[in-house]
């Protein structure tokens, strides 16, 4: 056979290899495949089947702007605790005591103003300082000493959760005081109507927070390296990525994120209290909305559209059961249904070969 004759089967069979391949793929393959490079597409499409199901279910009651922002106002605090446990998860960690720092950050805030008569901005500007603070040595115990972000995080959860309410003498400032005051504080909870909807400022600062980490993790250096040590550290830093400032970067920004959920809360309650939404609720709410949110617990895939869908869906569930007269406890199986199917989900696209 001359090489001309050679070349001219060899690429005849790359073609049929190819047609073979596309063809063996098919919609099922490829919707596979839109899976694997779009993580937040599986809890949108839950999302919009949960909201088609409660429209026909309740009607107007339930698919109505209003019902819908109160979805959104009511999942405000966990969307912006889920957003900082997303950060966490994606470098292959977990961090517990996101709602602690949060309720702690609020205290601080309260504390700030009230007791020691510094100015509100001044008071608020404190809160972000110490969730950051308290980030920062969660991350440099993972990232320098080597222990478990679990363990870590564990412990800071308790050790947060007793300076809170040492720090606070269990004392609840409340609204009127606020109110007459220092404004500032509930900043976050100013509302205004558009389009026959009612938002807050903390919706708005949710959706914001939103936009700017998902460019941040799809369109800078720093969110690749986040990725990057997440799926692999020590390729990461073999590629030279510096996995110690990534981690410190990560668990900082989470941290700063928690103080803004504590500023968040004061103006959703309306009062700054050491036992609002203590630790466990906000720890476990967020890992839920991540979960369902299409971010590997692994590590290193997801995106933050994935968490922000996740918590949406929980709020759809316990707002539309609730209006629907259904038991409380069909929410937590429904929802713990969602947490299995979507680490199931997870593994099963993974297998995704590139």
């Amino acid at each position: 056979m001359s090489a001309s004759d050679y070349e001219s089967a060899s690429k005849g069979a790359s073609s049929d290899v190819a047609t073979f391949d596309d063809e063996e793929k098919g919609l099922f393959g490829r919707f596979h495949h839109a899976l694997h490079a779009t993580p937040a597409l599986v809890p949108l499409i839950v999302l919009m089947v949960a909201i088609g199901i409660f429209a026909i279910v309740l009607g107007e009651r339930f698919f109505s702007p209003g019902t819908l922002t109160l979805i959104l106002q009511q999942v405000q605090i966990v969307g912006i605790l889920a957003l900082a446990q997303s950060l966490i998860i994606l470098t292959a960690g977990i961090d517990l005591s996101v709602g602690a720092m949060a309720v702690f950050s609020s205290v601080i805030m309260g504390q700030f103003t009230f007791r020691y008569g510094l100015p509100p901005a001044v008071a608020v500007a404190a809160g972000l300082a110490i969730g950051t603070g308290i980030g920062a040595i969660s991350g440099w115990l993972v990232s320098k000493v080597k222990l478990p972000p679990f363990i870590v995080t564990l412990g800071m959860w308790q050790i947060v959760l007793a300076a809170n309410y040492l720090y606070s003498q269990n004392e609840t400032i409340r609204s009127q005081d606020i109110r007459d005051e220092a404004a500032l504080l509930q900043f976050m909870g100013i509302r205004f109507e558009l389009g026959g909807a009612i938002i807050t400022m903390g919706v708005v600062t949710m959706v914001v927070m939103v936009i700017v980490l998902a460019y941040m993790l799809r369109s800078t250096a720093w969110g690749r390296h986040v990725y990057a040590v997440g799926d692999d550290p020590e390729a990461a830093e073999l590629a030279g990525v510096n996995r110690h400032r990534t981690i410190m970067s990560v668990y900082m920004l989470a941290g700063f994120i928690c103080g803004i959920a504590g500023w968040i809360m004061i103006g959703r309650f309306g009062s700054v209290s050491p036992s609002a939404s203590t630790g466990v609720v906000g720890n476990i709410q967020s890992i839920t909305a991540v979960v369902i949110g299409g971010i590997s617990l692994f590590g290193g895939r997801g995106s933050i559209w994935g968490a922000f869908f996740g918590a949406l869906i929980v709020g759809v569930f316990e707002l539309g059961l609730r209006m629907a007269g259904a038991n409380a406890q069909w929410t937590y199986l429904l929802i713990g249904a969602l947490i299995i199917g979507a680490v199931a989900v997870d593994q099963w696209i993974r297998k995704v070969t590139a």
